[in-house]
């Protein structure tokens, strides 16, 4: 077995301290689809892409006016006008210079279809090129809303299986190139990223930046339950079909469970690989070297879960609150046994990954790699499987009186089960059955596990999350006061702060860009003078009708703004490409990206991002500086909800304020018109009874399913971009991977079932019984 091993490990690709090159293609996918036969002669989920425009440059001389003017509310006069002076001076030297290397970077990439968009590559690599932790620093995290069947939802392991399946059979229609892509307002967007959602892994690299490498032929799920890992196959390798239920799932996870009781938290903790993953890259990147270079059993198994489509998480724990909720999904649990070892959850975890993550009680949640994914995607995948949960339920309860069949599928993917296609011996042609992945970890790993789960457990002390879920209003009574909710919650986070500590602050909230051609993200900066002037007028002796203006002045302006960036004429990635540029051709760092304007730009004292819908309970990540917050919002149609992220900040103290300022809005916002009971009056905004018969209706508006009523953090409204007829040969890599992802070939069918021990079922589990 060792040398079938060896062999097929050197055959991927795999070897020890082997130096990761950053620039790798993820081209070879679209031969890897033609081979395996999974391949579309038209691709439903990436046929779009060649009609998608390319991300524009922004002028330089649009750009510079653009950043004296998202930093004038935080400077003083002199300082804005020394940033004038930076910027115009800029603009005769050495700007032009580097507009013309990235003009010609641009086109470069495009004719060789090496580059999605100016920006792609350094984007990547900012990502991926920080020597620090992931956790609290880059990976997010969603909470969903309870299961729909109540019989289930406080289940852990039905609710795992259900969730576990629905991922499975998306990653089925992600295979075949069958899931309909994203569209806002008849517009496709972007699916580039999907192509990274599942099998796909960071890779730590000791002597650079890391990469991210994903397995297109991946079928396995890894199970991280008590600190050990486990997994199983999930779909048929020859065409990616389903190959198992959520009765399988519910068996196979029992015994998982069961298997993992069998060691004590104590004892597993001391050899929790995962969490290495918590490590800054350098350390874990040699951790890893050694862990794979002692056996080659070690080097399978971190293949296999690297290979894995993503890693299931099944925690003990049992969340008392929302606000321990969404700790656990952020970071995991702290819990120290009387001698100070470590049983929390936070030792269960794989950052690297993909995480589905389930407690004790259901609740269920999902913890991110956001180096190749944004918010938007990994929100199209929790809403999709969660929609499918809530189908399966209705279709239960439908199919007795009108048959199987009545209520669509979300997720319509082909099921094969494993258990029912037997060979000449009685035995499933694919091994389902899960397997206990054993590692020989050399006794200096293991002190390193220690030291990990250490420094991990002073990042948790030091931190502090906070969650507000706001009921008395939502986004109907925002939209009916004609303001958009995504600007009203944003200037709702300034007030709070500014009311709290007397200043505005930069903050960043990142717009979605895709509608063009691999867009990510731009750059809204949400302190405008607009937003400052209202913060100062509210805390003045200003009326009512006087702060109602301001705040509605000061939202119009975010929204333009966020439009603006929407069609990529923000400032921040034209001006980083700018700088990016410049290390590329190995020139002086200009003195503009050296001055206190450009400091004070990149200094983010409170990083928001509003990413939600009906299936996300909450959604919220850290913050990207010490002394900021990382706040993470929902807007819902009668609640908003926040997650508030800090280290050694009066964060409760913050979400105080925060929720003292919404209710003083609350107090001049005007009610929404409502419909007496027993009667046939109704109540009108002004609070005058009249007819129902003579109330206008509002007029229908539409709703982004992915985010604002006004769509504006996602594509911003009525944007009408440019859709250029794509030159000849340009459609071609429209499946292709670029920049820092590296295609490899996953461990796959019989060979993978020889990996790790087999763990045991109850009898009759997995039957071939229909």
């Amino acid at each position: 077995l060792n040398l079938i091993i060896s062999s097929r490990m050197n055959a991927c690709g795999y070897h020890y301290n082997r130096q990761i090159p950053i620039n790798s293609a993820r081209s070879a996918q679209h031969h890897n689809m033609a081979k395996n036969g999974m391949h579309r002669a038209e691709s439903i989920t990436f046929g779009a892409q060649r009609e998608l425009p390319r991300l524009p440059i922004p002028s330089l001389d649009e750009t510079l006016i653009k950043f004296s003017n998202v930093l004038r509310a935080l400077q003083t006069p002199k300082e804005q006008e020394e940033t004038k002076l930076i910027a115009e001076e800029f603009r005769r030297t050495d700007g032009p210079i580097l507009q013309q290397l990235l003009v010609q970077y641009d086109e470069q990439g495009r004719q060789s279809q090496t580059l999605g968009s100016y920006v792609e590559s350094f984007w990547d690599e900012s990502y991926l090129a920080p020597d620090q932790s992931v956790v609290m620093n880059l990976n997010p995290f969603f909470v969903l809303e309870e299961g729909p069947d109540p019989k289930t939802a406080r289940d852990p392991t039905k609710r795992a299986a259900a969730l576990c399946l629905a991922s499975v059979k998306l990653a089925s229609l992600l295979k075949q190139e069958t899931l309909s892509p994203d569209v806002f307002k008849k517009q496709t967007l972007c699916m580039d990223q999907f192509k990274v959602l599942f099998g796909a892994t960071r890779v730590a690299n000791k002597d650079g930046k890391d990469t991210i490498e994903v397995y297109p032929d991946s079928t396995h799920i890894a199970v991280l339950c008590r600190n050990q890992m486990f997994y199983f196959q999930a779909l048929w390798p020859e065409d990616g079909t389903v190959a198992v239920d959520e009765t399988d799932i519910v068996d196979i996870l029992h015994a998982i469970r069961k298997n993992a009781a069998e060691t004590c938290l104590f004892k597993s903790s001391k050899n929790a690989l995962g969490v290495l993953t918590s490590l800054p890259r350098r350390e874990w990147a040699v951790a890893r070297d050694e862990i794979a270079s002692n056996s080659i059993e070690n080097a399978a198994g971190l293949h296999t879960i690297d290979s894995a489509l993503f890693v299931l998480v099944l925690d003990d724990f049992i969340p008392a609150d929302a606000t321990e909720t969404a700790a656990n999904m952020l970071h995991g649990t702290y819990k120290l046994t009387p001698d100070d070892q470590q049983t929390g959850s936070c030792c269960n975890r794989w950052y690297d990954k993909l995480q589905i993550i389930v407690c004790g009680d259901g609740t269920a949640g999902v913890n991110f790699e956001h180096s190749s994914i944004d918010g938007h995607t990994a929100l199209r995948f929790v809403s999709d499987i969660f929609a499918e949960t809530i189908v399966v339920f209705a279709q239960s309860i439908t199919k007795l009186v009108h048959g199987i069949g009545h209520i669509p599928s979300v997720i319509n993917a082909e099921t094969k089960r494993a258990a029912l296609t037997l060979d000449e011996n009685g035995s499933p042609t694919l091994d389902i059955f899960p397997k206990k992945l054993v590692f020989d970890i050399p006794r200096n790993v293991i002190q390193k596990i220690f030291y990990a789960e250490t420094a991990l457990g002073d990042e948790i002390v030091a931190s502090d999350t906070v969650v507000l879920e706001f009921k008395d209003f939502g986004k109907s009574l925002i939209v009916a006061n004609s303001m958009s909710p995504d600007g009203f919650v944003q200037m709702s986070m300034m007030l709070a702060y500014y009311r709290l500590y007397g200043k505005i602050v930069c903050t960043y909230e990142p717009v979605l860009t895709k509608t063009f051609y691999h867009g990510r993200t731009e750059a809204q900066r949400s302190a405008t003078p607009e937003a400052a002037q209202f913060c100062r007028v509210w805390c003045s002796q200003s009326t009512d009708a006087e702060k109602l203006e301001a705040l509605r002045v000061a939202t119009k302006e975010h929204s333009r703004l966020v439009k603006e960036a929407a069609k990529g004429k923000g400032v921040d990635r034209h001006l980083f490409a700018l700088k990016c540029i410049a290390e590329r051709n190995k020139m002086p760092l200009p003195k503009f990206f050296q001055s206190k304007p450009w400091s004070t730009l990149n200094h983010t004292i409170l990083s928001t991002s509003n990413c939600g819908n009906p299936a996300l309970r909450m959604f919220g990540f850290g913050p990207v500086v010490a002394d900021g917050f990382g706040v993470g919002y929902i807007i819902k149609d009668d609640a908003l909800s926040y997650s508030v992220s800090s280290k050694h900040r009066q964060t409760q103290r913050y979400v105080n304020m925060l929720r003292r300022t919404l209710l003083d809005f609350k107090e001049m916002l005007k009610p929404i018109n409502r419909v007496e009971v027993g009667g046939n009056a109704i109540l009108s905004a002004a609070g005058r009874h009249r007819s129902l018969k003579n109330v206008k209706p509002l007029a229908p508006q539409e709703v982004d399913t992915y985010d604002d009523f006004f769509g504006e953090s996602c594509h911003g409204e009525g944007l009408a971009i440019p859709m250029p007829e794509p030159e000849k040969g340009e459609g071609k890599a429209a499946t292709s991977y670029f920049s820092v992802v590296r295609r490899k070939p996953s461990i796959k069918g019989n060979l993978l079932s020889r990996i790790g021990l087999h763990v045991k079922l109850s009898s009759g589990n997995i039957s071939s019984d229909e």
